[in-house]
């Protein structure tokens, strides 16, 4: 299967729908991480940042606790999953309520080194 150890860095509770986070996700999913950070800090979009701080927290996890080099990784798996939504109200016409939902995010990203065969 993998031949290869994953780190994770987790970003939870973001206040943002998965839907616009998985957005940006998806233009750096496969990149290095540099690369990624890069392409994300040029991005316009308010997503781009809490994936950039999920993408640092990944890198740091590998380079502090494993002893990774951080010109080797790349990012394997980028997720953005979906967290505990807010249920609010507001009033509507007629005596009637329409609800609003405030979705929030759980951001996964998984780095590893890649090594010289890969």
């Amino acid at each position: 299967m993998a031949e290869y150890q994953e780190i994770f860095g987790i970003a939870r509770y973001i206040r943002m729908s998965p839907y616009k986070v998985r957005l940006v996700a998806n233009l750096v999913r496969g990149k290095r991480v540099d690369d990624a950070i890069g392409i994300l800090s040029v991005t316009p979009k308010a997503a781009a940042r809490e994936v950039i701080k999920a993408i640092k927290a990944a890198a740091a996890n590998a380079t502090n606790n494993y002893g990774f080099e951080r010109e080797h990784l790349y990012i394997t798996t980028i997720l953005a999953d979906e967290g505990p939504r807010l249920k609010r109200i507001k009033a509507g016409a007629r005596g009637r309520y329409k609800p609003i939902i405030k979705r929030s995010t759980h951001i996964t990203v998984g780095v590893a080194e890649r090594t010289e065969e890969s």
